[in-house]
């Protein structure tokens, strides 16, 4: 079952807005905010006219973004970065500039649309296989009191390489009216149809959040929250779905993942 959130959370004021720090983490520039600072600065600008992009990057868009120069960028574009990622997390405290939690895409999700229900402010779905946003939007508006979700969709495969693909997604956007849109096409395909569609929704928030939308439809499960809290939600994810995620986990981002320690234990090292 997803995470839920204290509904008094989500009524509660925004706090005031505070200078920002930035921790450079896995060749990236990361924020250091806690779940509940990242909703608060997204209502606050939402209230203000203002939009947004947030990227929640893990070890592997740590490692796709180490090897490619253009999706390093759009992770350098977004407005909010935080660590979707207890690699990352412990990364940071290693080199003496600690980030204050993980903040996961899937745990966003339900707390982003609380505070958008609580504001009056209506949330949009963007992806998964067919029929899996909908299940999404439906078990939101059971768990999730006042929430208006403005639309669902789940593009066709390859719909990003066409301009009438992208077209008919603002188009239906646009329509729909949303103020945050939830967009699960995986990195870095999500933040670059992002990247299009900010220019003509403004003030509208988006994420990319993965497989966020399958875990809220109940397609897929998610790892207790034990086994979160210790960093092996991977390791839950691989039991579940080895063939499809063996590779990506064995090959490619647990000695990613391990050098990245490796490293910053030098590096910190050298320091002292």
């Amino acid at each position: 079952m997803p995470k839920q959130r204290p509904s008094e959370d989500a009524q509660r004021s925004c706090p005031q807005p505070v200078e920002v720090r930035r921790v450079a983490v896995a060749g990236l520039w990361v924020d250091a905010l806690t779940e509940r600072q990242v909703v608060a600065r997204v209502m606050e600008a939402l209230e203000a006219g203002r939009g947004g992009h947030i990227v929640t990057p893990n070890v592997d868009i740590c490692r796709a973004a180490a090897r490619d120069t253009g999706a390093r960028e759009v992770v350098a574009s977004a407005d909010v970065v935080v660590a979707d990622g207890m690699p990352l997390v412990w990364a940071s405290k290693l080199l003496g500039t600690p980030l204050p939690e993980r903040v996961t895409g899937a745990d966003l999700l339900w707390s982003l649309s609380e505070a958008a229900a609580a504001h009056g402010m209506p949330v949009y779905l963007l992806g998964g296989p067919e029929g899996v946003a909908a299940r999404a939007a439906e078990v939101l508006r059971e768990r999730v009191p006042g929430v208006r979700v403005a639309g669902v969709a789940a593009p066709p495969y390859g719909f990003e390489r066409s301009a009438g693909g992208v077209a008919e997604v603002r188009e239906a956007l646009t329509a729909a009216g949303p103020r945050v849109v939830f967009v699960g096409l995986g990195f870095p395909k999500q933040d670059r149809l992002i990247a299009e569609l900010r220019p003509h929704m403004p003030g509208v928030w988006f994420m990319g959040c993965g497989a966020a939308i399958t875990f809220a439809a109940g397609v897929v499960r998610r790892a207790p929250e034990w086994m979160r809290r210790a960093g092996l939600e991977w390791l839950f994810r691989l039991l579940s779905e080895p063939g499809r995620l063996a590779r990506r986990y064995l090959v490619d981002d647990l000695p990613f993942a391990a050098r990245l320690m490796v490293t910053c234990l030098l590096r910190r090292g050298f320091t002292r």
